[in-house]
């Protein structure tokens, strides 16, 4: 899959002000400060589309990003989105405030028709933490389907990051009946970001396929 154009949507600060969108959109989210925005900047291949910072907790919105591909050189254009989310866990913000986000991202994840699939970013370079269980609990409860992105591989020894991945991985299996795909990625040098591109192509596919069948 190509990705031809990508371009900023809207911002909204809660689920019913979401614009209704009939195409497939693929939601990200992780701790603060997980290195979010530059995996969806590494995917579109754009430097600033999604905003980074140094602060946690700064994406405060739902913000929705258009995306434009090509999954052959001569086949038809899709469009889809991809959604960045608040991050969880830690963030220099009131208790009332930090209730909101979580019910919104709740509200988003839980009523999204069009929503396909959430992909949790953890940071390889930490050991299984509890608000990553936690949240990945809570999403096989409410049986919302997960894709885990382990980013900032390169921040890291290869062998500490494989240690934790498999730390992580060996932990999820103890708990749920089935294990979620998952990637091993580097914004920075670009790994793993083709791989995460063609699983986005694999369920844009099985997508309109389900809706070609209806």
């Amino acid at each position: 899959m190509k990705i031809t154009k990508a371009t900023y949507l809207i911002s909204s600060p809660s689920f019913d002000l979401c614009p209704k969108l009939h195409a497939p959109e693929y939601a990200f989210i992780g701790r603060s400060n997980v290195g979010k925005s530059s995996i969806i900047n590494a995917i579109v291949q754009q430097k600033n589309l999604a905003k980074t910072s140094g602060t946690p907790g700064k994406t405060q919105l739902i913000n929705h990003f258009e995306i434009i591909s090509n999954s052959g050189i001569k086949g038809p254009s899709d469009k889809w989105y991809i959604v960045d989310l608040p991050g969880y866990g830690f963030a220099k913000v009131s208790q009332s405030s930090r209730r909101r986000w979580e019910q919104m991202i709740e509200n988003y994840l839980r009523k999204r028709p069009n929503l396909c699939r959430v992909f949790v970013l953890i940071d390889s370079r930490h050991a299984p933490q509890k608000i990553d269980l936690e949240f990945i609990e809570q999403m096989y409860q409410w049986e919302i389907p997960i894709t885990l992105i382990f980013t900032k591989s390169d921040k890291e020894k290869p062998g500490v990051v494989t240690r934790n991945v498999k730390a992580m991985m060996d932990t999820l299996k103890e708990h749920f009946p089935f294990l979620p795909e998952a990637f091993v990625t580097s914004a920075e040098k670009k790994e793993g970001v083709a791989e995460v591109i063609a699983c986005l192509d694999r369920y844009n596919q099985l997508y309109i396929d389900d809706t070609d069948n209806k």
